[in-house]
C-alpha cells in the first residue's frame, strides 16, 4: 500500500489534471513520435522505444521504454514524467497501464490449460472465478488459501498458477512442481501451505517454469497475484469478503 501511495504522489500532477477521453484514442502523428524518439535517442543512444500513444492528459504522451517500462513525456520532447497516472473514480483510483494491458492478461490467462492449474471449485453453482499466482512459502498466500472454503461457499473458484518467487530452479519451485506433479494436486498444495514436510516429487512437461514466466509477462512482481476474469490485477491478498466484493459478487 505504500509503494502505491509512494508511486500516486509521485504523479499528482497526472492525476490532478485527468481529463475524459481515454489513452491511445487519438493517433500519434509521425512528426511527433519522432520528436519524442529523437529526444530520447538524444539523452539515451541504444535504448529501445516501443508504442508510442496519446495520453489521458492533452499534450501528455506514453512512451515504452525498453520493453516495460511507460514514461509521459511533453510534447516538445524535454520533459519526462516517471511514475504511474490513475484515473480518479468514485471511491477509487484506477491505475491506467494496468487498464489498457488488462484484455492481453485476459487472453493469455484464457489461454492456459485448465489441466495445468490447480482448481479449488465450490460445491454448489460457480458465480465467479479468481486466478492466482501463488508460491508456497509465502505468508500472505498462506492466509489467502485459509480462506478458500469461504471463497468457494461464495461461489467463487480459486484457480491457481505457480510463481516461484525464487524463479526456476530454486526450492520454492521444487515445491510447487511437488504439488503439480502429485496425484492429488489439491491436497498435496494444502499440505504444503500448512507447513507439512512432504516428500519431492517431479514428472515431465510440468507448467512451473511456464507459469512463472507467464506471470512475468503479466507483471507479476509478487506472491498472491489476484487477476479477475477481465484480467484487472488486484493489489494482492484481499479479506475474503473484500475479494468477493471486487470480483462483483455480494459476501453476504
Amino acid at each position: 500500500m505504500k509503494k502505491t501511495l509512494a508511486s500516486l504522489f509521485a504523479a499528482t500532477a497526472l492525476v490532478a489534471a485527468s481529463f475524459a477521453y481515454a489513452a491511445g484514442e487519438t493517433p500519434v502523428s509521425p512528426e511527433q513520435a519522432n520528436i519524442l524518439r529523437t529526444s530520447v535517442q538524444k539523452a539515451r543512444p541504444g535504448l529501445s522505444i516501443g508504442e508510442i500513444r496519446t495520453s489521458a492528459i492533452p499534450g501528455l504522451f506514453e512512451v515504452d521504454l525498453g520493453g516495460k517500462d511507460t514514461v509521459y513525456m511533453s510534447a516538445d520532447g524535454k520533459y519526462i514524467v516517471s511514475g504511474t497516472m490513475f484515473r480518479v473514480e468514485q471511491n477509487r483510483f484506477v491505475n491506467i497501464a494496468d487498464e489498457r494491458m488488462q484484455p492481453m492478461r485476459a487472453q493469455k490467462l484464457a489461454a492456459v490449460k485448465k489441466d495445468d492449474m490447480i482448481i479449488y471449485s465450490p460445491t454448489g453453482k460457480t458465480k465467479t472465478y479468481v486466478t492466482v499466482f501463488t508460491d508456497i512459502d509465502c505468508g500472505f498466500c498462506r492466509k489467502l488459501h485459509k480462506e478458500i472454503p469461504e471463497l468457494n461457499a461464495m461461489g467463487i473458484e480459486v484457480r491457481y498458477l505457480a510463481y516461484p518467487r525464487a524463479g526456476v530452479p530454486s526450492p520454492s519451485a521444487d515445491k510447487l512442481i511437488t504439488a503439480w506433479c502429485s496425484k492429488k494436486p489439491a491436497d498435496t498444495l494444502t499440505q504444503l501451505k500448512n507447513g507439512a514436510a512432504v516428500a519431492n516429487e517431479t514428472c515431465a512437461n510440468n507448467p512451473i517454469a511456464a507459469e512463472y514466466q507467464l506471470g512475468n509477462e503479466l507483471g507479476v512482481n509478487g506472491t498472491p497475484a489476484l487477476f479477475t476474469p477481465s484480467g484487472e490485477m488486484l493489489p494482492g491478498y484481499m479479506p475474503a469478503a473484500e475479494l468477493a466484493a471486487a470480483l462483483g459478487v455480494n459476501p453476504s
